[in-house]
C-alpha cells in the first residue's frame, strides 16, 4: 500500500477522502443549533468543500502532467467525488436550514443516476471497453459543486438583502441545473451504452 502513496495524486485524493469525512462531521455537529450560533461552523463547511471539490481539478492536473495512471487512481478518484458530492447533499437534503434548496427527490435523482452510470461502466469494461467520463458528466460535476458552494455560502456569510436574494435565486437555478444536468449525463451515458452493445453484436 505504501507504493500507492508515493505519487503525488493518489495523496491528494487520500486527503480529499478525509476531507470529506471532517465535513460531515461539521454538518452533523451544527444540525441540532440555531444558525445564528453555528456560523463559524458554515463557514468552516463552506471553505472545507471548496477546497475538497477544488483539488480534485489539482490531482488530475499532477496526474497529467507526470503521466502517472494508476489502478487506485481510477478507482478511487471518481469514489471520491461522489462521496463528497453525493454525502453532501444528503446531508443538504436533511438538514432543516438548508431542505428548501436541495429537495430530496432531486437528490434520489442525482443518486439514482450515479448508480445506473456506475453499473453501465461496470458492464462496459467487463467486456474490455473503455467507458470514461464524457464533457457532459464533468459539467454535471461542475454544476453540482457550484450548487453546493452557493447553499452553503449564502447561509455561512452575512450578506447584504439585496446580495443575499440574488444568491438565494442563484442557488435554486443551480440546484435544478444539478437536475437536469444528471438526467442529462445519464441519458448519453445511455445512448452510448447502446452503441456499444449495437457493435457488441455485429
Amino acid at each position: 500500500m505504501s507504493g500507492i502513496f508515493t505519487y503525488w495524486p493518489n495523496r491528494i485524493t487520500a486527503i480529499r477522502f478525509v476531507g470529506s469525512l471532517l465535513l460531515f462531521v461539521l454538518f452533523s455537529l451544527s444540525w441540532p443549533e440555531p444558525m445564528e450560533t453555528t456560523r463559524w461552523l458554515m463557514q468552516l463547511c463552506f471553505w472545507l468543500f471548496l477546497l475538497t471539490a477544488l483539488t480534485d481539478f489539482l490531482d488530475g492536473y499532477l496526474a497529467r502532467r507526470g503521466n502517472v495512471v494508476t489502478a487506485f487512481g481510477r478507482i478511487a478518484d471518481p469514489f471520491v467525488d461522489k462521496v463528497l458530492v453525493l454525502g453532501t447533499m444528503i446531508f443538504l437534503a436533511v438538514l432543516p436550514w438548508s431542505r428548501p434548496w436541495f429537495p430530496a427527490w432531486i437528490v434520489v435523482v442525482v443518486l439514482a443516476r450515479e448508480f445506473l452510470v456506475t453499473g453501465l461502466r461496470g458492464y462496459v469494461e467487463s467486456l474490455g471497453r473503455e467507458f470514461p467520463a464524457d464533457w457532459f458528466g464533468k459539467m454535471k460535476m461542475v454544476v453540482q459543486c457550484t450548487a453546493i458552494a452557493m447553499v452553503l455560502g449564502y447561509f455561512a456569510f452575512p450578506w447584504p438583502e439585496v446580495l443575499a436574494d440574488l444568491l438565494d435565486k442563484a442557488a435554486h437555478v443551480c440546484v435544478w441545473g444539478t437536475l437536469i444536468t444528471s438526467v442529462g449525463s445519464g441519458t448519453s451515458y445511455v445512448f452510448k451504452m447502446r452503441n456499444i452493445l449495437a457493435q457488441e453484436a455485429r
